[in-house]
């Protein structure tokens, strides 16, 4: 049975399979069979990781991928000269090694030199097996897609000391918005990049007229996704440098996409400051949002009427209200209106709760409408609402059932409670006030009290655990394959097994006061000693990073920070400056060896340095004891 033609075929006629086969990052086997094919890669690679791979006639797994792009965009050519775009139908010819450079238009243009050990033994032995993308630059020719084969070309030229010629596809110099495109498919198709690379990927693209469907078309990506990292455009050019420098994470980057250029302004002002600190993670989204960030979610009442200012966060699933004052406001005619709809079916009474104020369900019973329940209304201060139906307190069901089994008849009327709103108010605090008192003289008990607090939180009470949130995987696999991680989660299972021994699990940060009470119940079950298990446990786990607070426990516990850490292939990397490395040699080896590797390159000063740490440790290994 034959299928339609489709317009392409029409032109071109039957259009052939092509298979690409891929090991290791390179094709190493093309079939075709015709001109302007199909083309299916067959990649190996990801074969190996891919939880339900194709095989092959000999059993190995693949990933089967159709290739949506141009053929020009995997370094091919096959359509017939007149149906080629400009971009595709580019100049084949052999340009002088030192007539190329990298063109401002790659992508990875102004990155450090990239690694190319593994592709160089391979362009050493055979030569270079495909072209590189160009375009006419001045009196030189920009390197548009294969940064990476040029810069092994540079390596072959220095060890041979020859100017190789180089196989080029020339562009039209004039297409710069294909010029973009063919880095970008070069760069992303090879390695991911980096949210700050798409940001100036996509920017170039938007500046040549592309729109976000386009862009997202492009890439195959969502256009939420686009108008998250073209959001970084919001912000002031200083921010983006620091985020691109890592000095700041993606939380705070994202949290102030919401912020105003002033606003911005001032947390720039607050970053330099000697003396004051700038928000950073959650803490900046809400410095910037003025407090508890409410989302659209929230809202009881139809959003097309709400005449406040709603701020759009790509981040997030939901946008925020920038003013709480009116949208506190429209709530409460929402709350209201359901509330009057509640009493209109015939419920005995609603009872709106503080705002803030839990609904702590096991203080109530619940029961149906006919027999006296009540919806309690619930407002968090994040501006959610919560509506329970068919409570009551507690002691009104147990007199309720007393009555009963008397032979009365339950009163069933509206019943003013005991206490209005401010007497209740007015006894709660001194009530407090008695029990803070108290504690002042029972610190054994206060230090529970504390430790509760610290591990579950409260209204008053905010504790985070540091989470490493590097945004480098060498340097967070360094972290937790340290000693002190070990010793961490060894701490952590011996604190969870003190509170399974009393019949609970270790307690999370959730602010709810019955955990809390829970909590603390558990910690008066325990001795001093295990008392302060969990406290240094919490501690540790709270204790942030990168301040004077981290030097001074350094300073007063005496730490041999020598016992937790040595120099890995993670320090290594970032160590760059030539001055400590310099210093570093004359420190673990002499100054006269330093001196006499002054002008060595940094990555052989630190081989060195590597090799005299593995003989120290070879010599502490065979010491006697």
């Amino acid at each position: 049975m034959s299928h339609a033609l489709t317009e392409t075929e029409q032109i071109l006629g039957p259009r052939p399979d092509m298979t690409l086969v891929i090991e290791y990052d390179r094709v190493v086997e093309i079939w075709v069979a015709g001109r302007a094919p199909r083309i299916r890669v067959r990649d190996y690679d990801w074969g190996r990781t891919d939880p339900a791979p194709v095989f092959d006639g000999e059993g190995f797994a693949y990933c089967d991928i159709h290739w949506s792009g141009p053929a020009w965009a995997l370094g091919l050519s096959l359509h017939p000269p007149e149906q080629e775009t400009p971009m595709a139908h580019s100049d084949l010819t052999h340009i002088p090694l030192d007539q190329l450079a990298v063109s401002k238009l790659n992508m990875r243009h102004g990155r450090k030199k990239p690694d190319v050990s593994d592709i160089l033994p391979s362009i050493r032995e055979k030569g270079i097996r495909q072209t590189l993308l160009v375009r006419r630059e001045g009196e030189t020719y920009g390197v548009i897609a294969g940064r990476r084969r040029y810069f092994a070309l540079l390596e072959l030229a220095k060890e041979t000391g020859t100017n190789p010629l180089v196989p080029c596809a020339i562009m039209n110099e004039e297409d710069a918005a294909s010029a973009i495109e063919a880095s970008i498919i070069e760069n992303v198709a090879r390695l991911p990049a980096t949210e700050m690379e798409q940001y100036t990927a996509f920017r170039k693209l938007a500046d040549e007229g592309q729109g976000v469907e386009d862009i997202a078309a492009f890439f195959g990506v969502t256009e939420l996704q686009v108008r998250r990292v073209l959001a970084l455009a919001s912000l002031a050019a200083p921010i983006r440098k620091l985020y691109a420098d890592e000095e700041i994470d993606r939380e705070t980057i994202r949290a102030l996409t919401l912020a105003a250029p002033a606003r911005q302004a001032d947390w720039l002002r607050l970053w330099k400051s000697e003396t004051e600190r700038a928000p950073l993670g959650r803490a900046c989204r809400a410095w910037v949002t003025g407090g508890t960030a409410i989302t659209t979610d929230k809202a009881l009442f139809d959003l097309a009427g709400y005449e406040g200012a709603v701020t759009s966060d790509l981040f997030g699933a939901h946008a925020v209200f920038a003013d709480t004052g009116a949208f506190w406001a429209a709530q409460a005619e929402a709350v209201a209106a359901r509330i009057e709809h509640y009493l209109a079916c015939g419920w005995r009474d609603v009872v709106c709760l503080d705002r803030g104020d839990y609904f702590q369900r096991w203080d109530y019973v619940q029961t149906t409408k006919k027999k006296g329940g009540k919806i309690f209304v619930e407002q968090r201060h994040d501006g959610t609402v919560t509506f329970h139906e068919g409570w009551v307190k507690a002691s009104e069901a147990r007199r309720t059932a007393r009555l009963t089994e008397d032979g009365d008849t339950a009163a069933v009327s509206n019943t003013k409670p005991e206490m209005s709103g401010p007497m209740a108010e007015y006894i709660g605090l001194h009530r407090q006030g008695a029990a803070a008192a108290s504690l002042l003289a029972q610190p054994a008990i206060a230090l529970r009290l504390m430790v509760a607090h610290a591990l579950t939180g409260s209204s008053l009470w905010t504790v985070r655990t540091h989470a490493c949130s590097s945004r480098r995987d060498d340097t967070r696999d360094s972290v937790e394959n340290a000693v002190a991680a070990s010793e961490m989660a060894k701490a952590r299972t011996e604190v969870t097994a003190l509170f399974e021994a009393l019949g609970t699990s270790l307690p999370r940060a959730n602010g709810d006061a019955y955990a809390l009470c829970e909590t603390f119940s558990a910690l008066l079950a325990l001795s001093d000693e295990e008392v302060c298990q969990v406290l240094a446990l919490t501690m540790a786990e709270t204790l942030e990073p990168g301040g004077p607070v981290v030097e001074a426990v350094l300073h007063v516990c005496g730490t041999d920070l020598g016992r937790y850490w040595s120099p890995d292939e993670a320090f290594f990397d970032l160590l760059r400056d030539k001055r400590a490395i310099h210093a570093m040699v004359a420190d673990i080896a002499s100054p006269s060896v330093a001196e006499s590797v002054v002008k060595e390159s940094g990555k052989v000063q630190k081989a060195l340095i590597q090799n005299r740490i593995e003989e120290l440790d070879a010599g502490a290994a065979d010491a006697p004891c």
